[in-house]
């Protein structure tokens, strides 16, 4: 899956805050990502983010649609 530094991912779950955008701040093994709702930071196995992936954005435009 091609996931860039600054891409936003939709993911299948929500965030606490209510939110299910998250911004790549990382990659490598793990990535790091930003909730787009209240700011908080997650590390995060490569693997399971990949495959909790719904969607991918980069630069605002619809990269990556999953289960479509």
């Amino acid at each position: 899956m091609d996931i860039r530094i600054g891409d936003v991912l939709k993911m299948k779950k929500s965030h606490p805050c209510g939110q299910c955008h998250w911004e790549v701040k990382r990659i490598g093994a793990d990535f790091r990502l930003k909730c787009q709702g209240c700011g908080h930071e997650i590390m995060t196995p490569r693997v399971k983010a990949e495959k909790n992936v719904r969607a991918v954005i980069r630069g605002g435009e619809l990269v990556f649609p999953v289960g479509k």
